[in-house]
């Protein structure tokens, strides 16, 4: 793994604990997360699809107030947080 692809992977990850503290709005996260460009080229193209699809599912979701059964925030952190623990695992950071 790259050093940079793994400084970004923790960014990314201090982020979605700042999002999840209430620190970060879901549109500072997903920001945050489109930026880290070295770490989407340093994994398969499928991961950035699916990075993609749930920053977009979380913007969304700030649209609501509550929770819907569409937009479930606390649904699209874990697996936002699942992504990360994957990405870890491809890039070999163990």
């Amino acid at each position: 793994m790259t050093t940079t692809a793994s400084a970004q992977l923790a960014t990314l990850t201090e982020a979605l604990q700042a999002f999840e503290r209430g620190d970060h709005t879901a549109a500072t996260l997903s920001t945050l997360a489109r930026q880290q460009t070295a770490l989407l080229a340093a994994l398969p193209p499928r991961y950035g699809k699916v990075l993609l699809n749930l920053l977009d599912r979380l913007e969304s979701s700030a649209l609501f107030s509550e929770e819907s059964c569409s937009f479930s925030q606390k649904d699209l952190v874990a697996n936002l947080q699942m992504w990360v623990e994957k990405a870890r695992g491809v890039l070999g950071q163990r």
